[in-house]
Order: C-alpha cells, then sequence, then structure tokens
C-alpha cells in the first residue's frame, strides 16, 4: 500500500493536535478529529466533531465593545472511553510507560488505527488495538472497536464510554478570550437493551443535534453481553459503564456505534428518532466497515493520482484528496453547506467559507461535478443576503460577505487579536469584496468543464449577472482620467487594510479587483447575449433591476477600467503602492525565525504593514494564475493598455522578494506563475513547500487548528496544469506534459462535458483512452483532444498512445 498510509510511531506530546488534524475522519456531513479517546481536551489533545452548517452566534466584549462571531460549532463529543485496570487508576498516556506505538492512518479504506503496549505501576503489560471510522457509505454513522490483550495478568477492566455534551469551542488558543459554550442540554436517555442517546440543541441558532450509540462487546472475536450500566452525568452527558474480567492473552473488544442527526438535515422530522433507528439499525463495526471501504474504493478510482518516482508527492498527493473528500463529498448535494476553508478538521476561521473555493471547485470539477454543483448552490441560496449586503453599502446587485457561515450574512471579525503583542485592533478583512468575483468565476468554470447548462439557466446566469451588477454599481467614471475606479477594497494580499495614516479602511484600483470586475462584467454579458434564450434573458435583467442603459455602462466599464501599470510593465497591487517604503527583509529574517505574519510581527512593534511594499500572499499575480494568456491579453488591449508576454516574469520578480507567504495559497500561486515562463526548478521548489505545508505544519501551529483546503486542492490543481500540462478549453482538453526528470509516470482520470478520460504519462509517451460518463449519453463518433499544439479526434473506447 505504498502512498497510502500515514504512520507514527511515537507519541510526540507536542505534536499530538497536529497529528490530530491530519488523521482526522469524514463524509461531508460530519468530521471527527483524530485525537485520543482515552483523553479529554487539554494542551495535547482536542477532540472535535464538526457537523456541515452547524453554526451558533455567541456576544462577547472586547475593548469596550460587545462583537458577535458566529462559530463552526464543537458538537458533543462521541469519542469518549475511559477504563482502569481492577482498582487502578483511569489509564492516562503520562501516567503509563508507553512500550510501542502506532498511529496510522489508511487513506485507502478511510480508517484511523492506533495499536500500542503499556506497562501500568503494578507492571501489568496491556496490548490495545483502536479502530475509527467516519463512514463514507452513510453520512449519519461512526464506530469504532477498541480491543484490550492483557499479556501478563488476568483482573477487571472497567469501562466507560459514551456521549459527552459538556463541551465548548476551546480548538483555537486567540479565540479563548470569546464566548465559546455554544450548547445546552435538552434530553438523555435509553432506548433498547444496548443504546443510550444525547439530545443537544445551540443557543441561538436552536438547532437540535441528537446522538445515539450501542456498544456491544467480543471475546476473541465472539459476542457476549455482559451488563451495561447507564451513568448519567446531569443533563449533558451519558455513559455506559461495562465490567470485562479479563484473561492472560485473550482479547475483548468493545465496539461502539454512534448516529447523529440535526434538525437541520433534509427530510427527516424528528432528529432524535432518526438517530435511535439508525443506530438501532446497525449491527458490528466489521459490517459498516465493509460497507465504508467500498465507498471510498469507488471515491479513489475516479480522483486517485497515481505517481512512480516520488514517495512523498505520492502521499501527500493522497492525504490532500483524502483530506477534501470528507470535507466535501457525494453526500453534500443533500447538505446546504458551503466549502470551509478549514475543513471539517479544526475551528479556525471558525469555519467559515470565504474566497479557497476559487482554489478547490477545479478539483471537484473534473471528477464529480455534482459536489461542485452542491457547493454553489449554496452560494446560490444566499443571493438574496448578497443583495441585502450591497443594499446596504449603496450598491446594487449581488456583494457577497468576505466570510459567509450559516445564512450568508457577513460574519468577518470587526476586531482582531494579534498573538504576538496580545492586543486586539480593528480588522477591515471584510473589504475584500473580489470574494464576488471568486463565486463568479466558480460557477463559470464549472459550467465550462461540466456543460450543466440547467444549472447555467437555472441558478448560474443569474448569480453572474448579480455580481456583475455589484461590480459595475462600485465603479466609479472618474471625469479627469476618463476612466472608472474601484476605491475602498482590499486586495487578496491582506496585509494592505488602508492607506497610510488612513483612518478608514480600503484601498483604491487594486489591480486584481478591478481586472476580475471586468472580466465578470464580460462574462455576463456573453451569457446574456449568447446562452440565454430571449424569454429568459428579459425575465433575469427584470428580476436584477438592469435596464439598457446599465448594459451600456457594462460595456463602456469593460473599455476604461483603471490599471495602475507603468512603463515597465510593472502592475501596481494598488494605486499609491509605488509610494511605499521598502521593507528592510534581511533584518527581520535575521531577528525573527519565522516572518510568514510579518504583519504581527510590525503591528507589535507599533508599525503598520500599510506603510510598506509588503504582501502577505500573491495579489497580483493571483491574476495569472486565474487567466490565461490570451484572456488577460484581451482585457488589458480593450482597455487601453499594452500587454506583452514578459509581463508574467517582470511582475514575478518585482513581488515575489516582496511577499512573506503568510498564507501558504501564495505558494500554489507562484509555483504556478514560474511554470508560465519555464522556470523548472523554482516551479518545483515552490510546489514542494506547497505540499510541505500542512504536514508538516510549516506556518508553526496553524495546521492544528484545521487543515488548508486551498492549498491542498490547489497542490492538485497545479499538479495538473503544470506537470501533467492539463488545460481545459471549450470544447476539449489539452495535455502537454513536463514530469520533472525524477517522476517516472503519472496516472489519473478526469471528466470533461460528461466524458471521462483515462490519462497516462511517462517520459516517452502519453496514452488517453476516452469514454461517455454515462451509458445513457449519446455516444460521439469523435472527442477531440489537443495533444502538445495538434487536435485528434479519439474514438471513444479505443486506446491511444502518443510519442512525447
Amino acid at each position: 500500500m505504498n502512498g497510502w498510509k500515514l504512520t507514527y510511531h511515537d507519541f510526540v506530546p507536542k505534536q499530538e493536535l497536529l497529528r490530530e488534524t491530519l488523521t482526522t475522519l469524514g463524509n461531508g456531513y460530519i468530521g471527527t478529529r483524530g485525537a485520543a479517546c482515552e483523553t479529554g481536551p487539554s494542551d495535547i489533545h482536542y477532540p472535535g466533531t464538526y457537523i456541515a452548517g452547524v453554526y451558533n452566534a455567541l456576544p462577547t466584549k472586547i475593548a469596550g465593545k460587545t462583537i458577535y462571531n458566529e462559530d463552526f460549532v464543537n458538537c458533543p463529543n462521541w469519542l469518549v472511553f475511559r477504563y482502569k485496570i481492577d482498582d487502578g487508576p483511569w489509564f492516562h498516556y503520562f501516567e503509563a510507560i508507553i512500550l510501542d506505538y502506532k498511529l496510522e492512518l489508511d487513506m485507502h479504506n478511510g480508517v484511523l488505527s492506533k495499536h500500542f503496549r503499556f506497562q501500568d505501576t503494578k507492571g501489568r503489560i496491556t496490548s490495545i488495538t483502536h479502530q475509527r471510522i467516519v463512514s463514507m457509505a452513510d453520512p449519519h454513522l461512526m464506530a469504532f472497536v477498541y480491543t484490550f490483550r492483557p499479556e501478563n495478568y488476568a483482573g477487571k477492566i472497567t469501562i466507560f464510554t459514551g456521549l459527552d455534551g459538556q463541551v465548548v469551542n476551546g480548538g483555537v488558543e486567540r479565540y479563548k478570550q470569546l464566548n465559546n459554550k455554544h450548547l445546552v442540554p435538552v434530553d438523555v436517555g435509553k432506548f433498547g437493551e444496548d443504546g443510550i442517546y444525547l439530545r443537544s440543541k445551540t443557543t441561538h441558532s436552536k438547532i437540535k443535534i441528537s446522538e445515539a450509540m450501542r456498544t456491544f462487546a467480543y471475546k476473541d472475536h465472539k459476542r457476549f453481553f455482559p451488563e451495561l450500566n447507564l451513568v448519567q452525568f446531569g443533563r449533558h452527558s451519558c455513559m455506559h459503564e461495562l465490567v470485562l474480567d479479563v484473561q492472560k492473552n485473550h482479547r475483548y473488544s468493545v465496539e461502539k456505534i454512534v448516529a447523529v442527526y440535526t434538525s437541520k438535515d433534509q427530510g427527516i422530522t424528528d432528529d432524535l428518532q432518526e438517530a435511535i433507528q439508525k443506530a438501532g439499525q446497525a449491527h458490528s463495526f466489521s459490517q459498516l466497515y465493509d460497507n465504508h471501504k467500498q465507498k471510498w474504493k469507488k471515491l479513489w478510482s475516479l480522483f486517485d493520482i497515481e505517481l512512480d518516482g516520488d514517495d512523498f508527492f505520492q502521499k501527500v498527493l493522497r492525504l490532500h484528496t483524502f483530506h477534501l473528500l470528507q470535507t466535501a463529498s457525494c453526500h453534500n448535494q443533500s447538505i446546504d453547506a458551503g466549502m470551509p476553508a478549514r475543513g471539517l478538521h479544526g475551528e479556525a476561521y471558525r469555519g467559515h467559507i470565504f474566497w479557497d473555493e476559487l482554489f478547490i471547485l477545479p478539483f471537484y470539477d473534473i471528477r464529480a461535478p455534482e459536489i461542485s454543483r452542491a457547493l454553489l448552490m449554496y452560494r446560490y441560496r444566499r443571493l438574496g443576503a448578497a443583495k441585502k449586503y450591497a443594499a446596504q453599502h449603496g450598491y446594487k446587485g449581488a456583494m457577497y460577505p468576505w466570510q459567509s457561515a450559516s445564512t450568508g450574512d457577513e460574519t468577518t471579525q470587526i476586531m482582531h487579536l494579534n498573538p504576538l503583542s496580545g492586543n486586539w485592533g480593528p480588522d477591515y478583512s471584510a473589504n475584500q469584496r473580489h470574494v464576488s468575483a471568486a463565486i463568479a468565476y466558480n460557477v463559470w468554470k464549472y459550467y465550462y468543464a461540466s456543460a450543466d447548462d440547467q444549472f447555467l439557466q437555472d441558478y448560474g446566469a443569474e448569480m453572474i449577472i448579480e455580481i456583475a451588477h455589484f461590480w459595475s454599481s462600485i465603479s466609479e467614471y472618474n471625469t479627469k482620467t476618463g476612466r472608472y475606479d474601484i476605491s475602498g477594497v482590499m486586495g487578496p494580499d491582506e496585509f494592505h487594510e488602508k492607506y497610510p495614516d488612513s483612518k478608514e479602511g480600503g484601498l483604491k484600483n487594486n489591480a486584481y479587483t478591478n481586472v476580475m470586475a471586468v472580466w465578470v462584467i464580460e462574462k455576463a454579458l456573453f451569457i446574456l447575449d449568447h446562452l440565454l434564450s430571449p424569454k429568459k434573458r428579459k425575465v433575469l435583467l427584470s428580476k436584477a433591476g438592469i435596464n439598457q442603459q446599465e448594459l451600456e455602462r457594462w460595456h463602456d466599464i469593460t473599455k476604461k477600467m483603471t490599471i495602475v501599470i507603468d512603463e515597465n510593465g510593472i502592475i501596481s497591487q494598488f494605486e499609491g503602492y509605488m509610494d511605499l517604503e521598502e521593507l528592510d527583509w534581511d533584518y527581520y529574517k535575521e531577528k525573527n525565525n519565522n516572518i510568514h505574519r510579518i504583519d504581527r510581527i510590525l503591528k507589535a512593534e507599533k508599525k503598520s504593514p500599510d506603510y510598506y511594499k509588503v504582501s502577505k500572499q500573491a495579489d497580483v499575480l493571483m491574476l495569472f494564475y486565474m487567466l490565461r494568456e490570451e484572456t488577460l491579453e484581451h482585457i488589458f488591449e480593450k482597455l487601453g493598455y499594452q500587454f506583452d508576454p514578459s509581463i508574467f516574469e517582470k511582475n514575478f520578480d518585482y513581488y515575489y522578494p516582496r511577499t512573506s507567504h503568510g498564507s501558504t495559497l501564495s505558494l500554489v500561486v507562484h509555483s504556478y506563475v514560474c511554470s508560465i515562463f519555464k522556470h523548472k526548478s523554482n516551479t518545483l521548489k515552490l510546489f514542494k513547500e506547497a505540499m510541505e505545508s500542512d504536514i508538516y505544519d510549516t506556518q508553526g501551529g496553524t495546521t492544528c487548528e484545521g487543515i488548508h483546503t486551498g492549498v491542498m486542492a490547489g497542490t492538485i490543481d497545479v499538479f495538473l496544469r503544470v506537470f501533467a500540462g492539463l488545460e481545459i478549453l471549450h470544447d476539449k482538453i489539452g495535455l502537454n506534459p513536463d514530469l520533472p526528470e525524477s517522476w517516472k509516470a503519472v496516472r489519473f482520470q478526469i471528466c470533461h462535458k460528461n466524458v471521462r478520460f483515462k490519462i497516462a504519462i511517462d517520459s516517452k509517451c502519453l496514452k488517453i483512452e476516452a469514454k461517455p460518463k454515462s451509458k445513457t449519453e449519446e455516444t460521439p463518433s469523435g472527442i477531440p483532444v489537443q495533444i502538445k499544439h495538434s487536435t485528434y479526434q479519439l474514438v471513444p473506447e479505443k486506446l491511444y498512445t502518443f510519442s512525447l
């Protein structure tokens, strides 16, 4: 199983939080961190369970202000499993001698396993095996089996296992000053002969969460029926107590099966009864595991990338794929939830949905577009909220919030804690209006890859048109320059929130924002003119309140938007950027071990990044990541600006040394941009750094709080676009491979416009087979594919080989 397993051979307290994130199990509906079930939350362990779309808002008084934060709720802990031998203490890793230890995540089968042996103070040695799943076959089921083998003693093992609702959101250190108790108890109780249940409710959003649990016991693989005592700790938690009479070298297993439903779930009337019924139907861990493995096998057949010649890249490609599928999967079609920037893996960013979807949806577009569609429907259902948000700021159309949670209202914090100084300060990041462009971009890219015309007609066109209306509304005509300006915004950079000494947040003419505004408006005009029927066009324009005069304004904006660019082709990140001071990078690198968050370092010194040419992540360069060269050339020349292909390298050379990569997304973008001007060594170097960022937590503690879904999807996107040379064109796919010398072969599948392609690449040849996705699809006589610069017509289900 080379490249399928993430394995740790020791217990290292300082690394446990990171490992818990990386060994999280989920299925798109629910995720549970890979925390040890034998202990509760501490500085070393943090058990967390999160259900897609379950948020709750609480007020906190900070710096003299009452602020509300809508959090991704840490749901009741179903992992609880405590035990002791005879009258000894409850097992704890620090109070025993760990003789052997192995923690292993099997990504192929979606199972987390742990094996360890420990010796207690009386010299008793116990061998432990633990297996855990969060079912991919049934999103409401989770289970584990815990096996004891006494090696040199006989006696009694007393076990407490159950459901704990006395949990808070405490997984992010800098949030701990905020109110964090989101759950109140509703009911606990017993069902059947071996079942218990716990029902909780969020304090403000009033979402009910029901967990029902059954406990089974086995001796040497044969089920037996020890007495199960129901132990209640108030209304917040309930436990099963069972006592095992154990003999030396026999195996004793306890299975725990848990069903979870919420009052948000579609098509149910009673979440508690659904949970009880689902748990009651489950017969064994092995049965659930068999179904679970089959579902993962099917997913891997669609999503796996096989790489020969580099074990590290192979493993991390699968790790990234695994965690993306655990965050959003086939089950998301029935869930009203977006893609949290930190997955179902932790509480960083409070589980909110950002622009990171821009990097993520292409991962699904070309493999399982129905998942992309489900995530885009989350945005469509909040179109009304986006229109209301725009109106509140005096704009028309749809202005999506920078951070979104349950309702689609703006959930960005207004105060930010600097962990270096311990001070709270204003947060202006809600001014990142470019999130609306990202949503329009994702709608178009999904349609482009899937040919889902029904989605475009029913939902997507309306979203793009309303977003274009917003960009027109926020654009102001400047009579002095004869061009349109966009003011009061922040770009992807994020370090520059406002102009030096200004009391108001926002910048003018951010290049990325302005170009993407033009791109969105052009796409909206194209859809109106070419993809909608006259009747549908009239309906959508009427619904959006757009008249002919407004459409003429749109055309004018696409010819007169401002881009600040000098005679050398350097695009100014925003108007006034070139007037800022240069930062003494050598000084700060020598003074600090890590300068990724140079903004916090400067603010702790009572300075501000607003004064310096310093960026958190790619801003101008994002344009080169997003848009094809011919698209950028078209936009620039239509706006009256000179465009030269050397613009890519010139701007990379200017901005790269001024960027701290405070977001790992920056490494993804820079790696791709390097590839455009064929800088192979730097491309691979930056790509490797991006691949290392989560598995090694290179930013020093951020991965402990949740994975970075954007960088995980972005690395896979770069892998295919750069090294496999994959290009998604209008009517075909293109392939122009450029594998590093050490890579022997690459194999993967993609789907484009209902045709599935199997592709294999090595140093000498490219093999490809095309097959309609469904037998119900009309089989075309020829399927176009562009290999390097030539187009070929492939006969379906025939294997072709091309020399490289």
